[in-house]
This record gives structure tokens, C-alpha cells and sequence, in this order.
């Protein structure tokens, strides 16, 4: 028998993660960053940047899930990097870069919560903030594209850090 919500044993379970947005523009991606991060329990959203959003496209996608992730908006992603790395937080950016480590090789802390920067949909993370990570990090692949969706990278990237929380 197929599960659904309603019967699956899953155990609910919030992770020291926040997802910081830097210019993630695109309401169907914002609605599904909503659903990863309700999927891998994540402890909140900071959407930053102008004109995120929020409105009827998004809840399409996010199926109520902005209902149950915290989340907030801010105007500049480098101060919430700031505040994070302040607060104790060890912050990496998902990106490709010349000088990125593949994710699969990387070791999460379990003793400090982490931020996970993802950037603009057409952009990536800016260099302002590149600069400020403690890492950048990206997906190994293997075709012929060079990236894939904002949301996807998000998803697989959460999945290897909870994997290693757990």
C-alpha cells in the first residue's frame, strides 16, 4: 500500500539549518524551497533581496508548507551572512566555483548550526558573499550541463547534510 502524509512513519525532526536566499526570485521555486525545507527539517528561511514572492504562485507550490517553515525577509544577504558568522554559525555557499569542494567530500559540524547561502536563479551566489563562507560547495556532475534548478541543488545538498546530522 502507498503512504501518504497522513499514515507515514516518519519522525519529525528540526535541524540547526537556515537556508539564507540571496535574490531567489522565482515564486514556483520559492513554493518548493518551502517543501524541501519542510521535508529535511530545517530551522528557517531568510529570504533576501526586493519583491520576494509570497503570493498565490508560491502556495501552488509550497502545498501549505510556508504554513510550517519559519521564515523571514531581508533586504541585504551579506548582513545575514554577518550576523550569522557572528552568531557562531558555519556558513557555506552552494556554487560552482574554480575553487569549490564537492559536497560529498565535505564533514558538517554537529556541534554549531550551519547556513546554507543559494543565490539568484540566473546569478549563483554573488562573489561578496562567496568571500565571506567558511566554504563553497558544489554538486558533482556528470553531464553535459554545468548547473542544475536552485531548489533541486538545495534539496540535494540538505540531503547530505542531514544524512550526516542524523
Amino acid at each position: 500500500m502507498q503512504l501518504n502524509h497522513y499514515n507515514t512513519n516518519f519522525n519529525k525532526r528540526t535541524f540547526p539549518i537556515t537556508i539564507i536566499c540571496e535574490n531567489v526570485t522565482n515564486a514556483p521555486n520559492i513554493g518548493s524551497l518551502f517543501r524541501t525545507a519542510d521535508a529535511f527539517g530545517v530551522e528557517k528561511i531568510v529570504f533576501c533581496g526586493e519583491q520576494i514572492p509570497l503570493g498565490r504562485k508560491m502556495t501552488k507550490t509550497s502545498r501549505a508548507t510556508e504554513k510550517v517553515v519559519p521564515f523571514e525577509g531581508k533586504e541585504n544577504a551579506s548582513e545575514v551572512v554577518s550576523k550569522c558568522k557572528e552568531e557562531g554559525y558555519h556558513v557555506v555557499a552552494l556554487e560552482i566555483t574554480s575553487e569549490s569542494t564537492s559536497i560529498h567530500t565535505s564533514n558538517f559540524p554537529k556541534e554549531k548550526p550551519i547556513a546554507i547561502v543559494i543565490g539568484d536563479e540566473n546569478f549563483g551566489v554573488s562573489q561578496d558573499i562567496l568571500k565571506q563562507c567558511d566554504a563553497v560547495l558544489h554538486i558533482d556532475m556528470f553531464g553535459q550541463n554545468s548547473s542544475m534548478n536552485v531548489v533541486q541543488a538545495t534539496t540535494i545538498a540538505l540531503y547530505e547534510m542531514t544524512k550526516q546530522l542524523s
